[in-house]
């Protein structure tokens, strides 16, 4: 299954042109802060999936919940691409075999090593395996992109109304 990014990265480049302007920010001086949301936003997609937490018996969140998390992740995640003009846009999934928590682990690595190695190789990496997690919280590559596209239009709407 492929996916391909390249009009959503012209889709977040617009949104983060629209958030620079309305609050005088750069990619440049948000870097810290984009990485940052990246880590929280995968979090919370941990919290919605609750693959961790091994004292209850409640399942996953809704789908809709999870891929909401999952968009917004996403949304950081494009973001930082931008500045690095990345041309790789399109992407095989896989399906990792480890499990949903040692994937969030790696993850949770991969957004780290950014923040010494924010480079295009480091940044591609974290893409895929981001990427592939979909697969795992039972998302294909059109519910990715279908997710982005749906929490764009709120992001957009968050700026319109002084979120």
């Amino acid at each position: 299954m492929n996916v391909d990014l390249k009009k959503l990265y012209a889709l977040q480049a617009d949104l983060d042109a629209e958030i620079a302007a309305n609050h005088n920010v750069s990619y440049e001086s948000t870097h810290s802060r984009r990485l940052l949301a990246l880590i929280v936003e995968l979090g919370e997609l941990a919290n919605e999936t609750r693959c961790f937490k091994y004292w209850s018996n409640k399942g996953p969140s809704p789908k809709e919940v999870v891929m909401d998390e999952y968009a917004d992740g996403l949304h950081f995640l494009l973001s930082l691409g931008i500045p690095l003009e990345v041309k790789k846009f399109e992407y095989n999934l896989v399906k990792n075999k480890e499990d949903l928590t040692n994937q969030f682990h790696h993850m949770y690595a991969l957004a780290n090593a950014l923040n010494d190695h924010y480079d295009e190789a480091h940044y591609i990496e974290a893409m895929q395996y981001y990427l592939n997690l979909a697969l795992s919280i039972d998302m294909s590559g059109n519910d990715i992109i279908d997710s982005y596209k749906k929490k764009l239009s709120v992001n957009h709407k968050r700026q319109e109304t002084n979120y």
